[in-house]
């Protein structure tokens, strides 16, 4: 049985003694540990250590940091992949944001287009960023990531597209996942080995409108077809992020 996991913001060290943050206490108190009990320790940037509960108490768990543990190479793909996509409804962008964390995804960029039924802004646009990025945070817990994809700002994928830096970079790939007539993605960008960075956009429910695929296309972004099925707002996103998971393997 693997060793529970538990994510706290660095600085860690070996030797260093310290209390959980409280939603690993309550995991671990969940969990029935026991001082003496082995766990992992990671700071959602890459690093990660064993460790030893000391003291287990009704509110606050006590650990101690133990020698680093090496990066599992298999686990972050040599391919940098960043999400965009027009925010589904409901909660299906939290099943999104948990299983493209788990397919390896390193950022997710929320998006509103003119097509967006989920519309956030000011307070409640952060109060959801926080709570995606704890859907993530759990994910890397479960799957056994060391590090935590970033969740940006919910922005308009106008305000979004004027950020980006032009030309395409060096190294970058920039891909807009299209319902059109468009070449498939194994052919508009090969197999692996891939670039170093692909950066992905995905429309809402309903798509990109005309103007916002023109804007999209402007700005380097090349439409690729995942195939004939229209995929829903949520299944593009983890489509692309499982076809080049499983073909980079090979």
């Amino acid at each position: 049985m693997s060793m529970p996991r538990f994510h706290v913001p660095g600085p860690l060290q070996s030797g260093q003694s310290l209390q959980l943050p409280e939603g690993p206490s309550r995991h671990a108190q969940v969990l029935r540990l026991q001082p003496g009990s082995s766990l992992v320790l990671f700071d959602g940037e890459g690093g990660q250590w064993q460790a030893l509960v000391e003291d287990m108490g009704r509110k606050h768990v006590r650990v101690g940091v133990g020698s680093p543990l090496p990066a599992d190479p298999g686990l972050e793909p040599a391919c940098s992949v960043t999400v965009a996509l027009g925010m589904p409804a409901n909660d299906r962008m939290d099943f999104l944001i948990e299983k493209a964390t788990e397919l390896g995804v390193a950022a997710v960029q929320p998006l509103m287009c003119e097509r967006s039924v989920l519309r956030l802004s000011g307070e409640r646009a952060e109060r959801k960023r926080a709570h995606w990025r704890a859907i993530a945070v759990s994910a890397c817990e479960q799957s056994g990531r060391s590090r935590v994809p970033d969740v940006a700002p919910v922005a308009t994928l106008a305000a979004w597209l004027g950020s980006l830096g032009q030309p395409v970079r060096s190294g970058e790939r920039r891909v807009l996942l299209s319902t059109a007539e468009a070449p498939p993605l194994p052919r508009l960008i090969g197999r692996a080995p891939w670039p170093p960075s692909v950066l992905a956009l995905s429309g809402p429910e309903g798509g990109l409108s005309d103007a916002e695929h023109a804007a999209a296309v402007a700005a380097g972004f090349e439409p690729a077809s995942l195939g004939a099925r229209i995929l829903r707002a949520d299944t593009a996103p983890l489509a692309l992020l499982s076809w080049l998971g499983v073909d980079g393997l090979g």
